[in-house]
């Protein structure tokens, strides 16, 4: 099993020059992400794209969407599904528990292959702090209850770590928003909602690109936009064909 030395929270400069995007749980939707970054014009000279995680799993092109993480614009924390392929590359976890979350896409995939994704996977932080003062927000995939003093500190129990990746007791209502006072707004995913839901001082922005019904959704957080397309809508309009930046 490889050791990484991975610190859990990263901090990033207020972008100055352009914009900062977030998107929810791509889940291998890479189609409905191209169609979205040309609808915003995204400038990849100048604006980010920070990912909540789950770039993995269910959908169509989970390695498109791995080969994001090679591009210089693009920032994601680990999702739960990232963590489960290193677990299944560490052999610490069976790959048939895997595919049943999802995995499945590499049940053809050579060991070493999976060993060079695990190797991109394992150094993403847990939770992104963009920003400071009133313009600050966070990013992490699932929950965290705490203020941004406690977050920035990264000190996480295995708990706290498995709430980051796991939980969902905010989402589905069986934890008090106000266990979140002293955090910035938190921008998350996991929970796939019908649309974009805050609870507390968390947005959820997963709305379930993957499966019925649902659709990929972006937010730029400094200016409260809002975009989402589902992956049939996108291909109708020739998302397959376009290039990403």
């Amino acid at each position: 099993m490889s050791s990484v030395l991975v610190n859990p929270v990263q901090h990033h400069a207020a972008n100055a020059s352009g914009r900062d995007f977030v998107v929810g749980d791509l889940h291998g939707c890479v189609d409905a992400l191209r169609y979205l970054l040309r609808l915003i014009a995204f400038d990849p000279a100048r604006d980010r794209l920070f990912s909540v995680g789950d770039l993995v799993d269910r959908g169509e092109h989970s390695e498109q969407a791995l080969a994001l993480l090679e591009k210089p614009w693009f920032f994601a924390v680990l999702g739960n599904h990232e963590d489960t392929l290193c677990a299944v590359a560490d052999g610490r976890l069976r790959r048939q528990w895997w595919y049943g979350i999802g995995g499945a896409w590499a049940a053809n995939l050579p060991d070493e292959r999976l060993q060079h994704y695990a190797e991109r996977l394992r150094p993403l932080p847990l939770v992104r702090v963009v920003g400071s003062g009133k313009e600050r927000f966070n990013i992490l995939h699932a929950e965290f209850f705490g203020t941004d003093a406690e977050l920035d500190a990264g000190n996480f129990s295995a708990d706290t770590r498995q709430q980051l990746l796991w939980g969902r007791d905010l989402a589905v209502g069986n934890a008090d928003p106000l266990r979140q006072r002293g955090l910035s707004l938190t921008y998350c995913g996991h929970t796939p909602m019908r649309d974009i839901t805050q609870i507390g001082s968390q947005v959820f922005i997963d709305t379930g690109a993957f499966g019925p019904g649902g659709k990929l959704t972006i937010v730029q957080p400094q200016a409260l936009l809002r975009w989402s397309i589902s992956v049939e809508e996108a291909r109708a309009e020739g998302a397959a064909a376009l290039a990403l930046p």
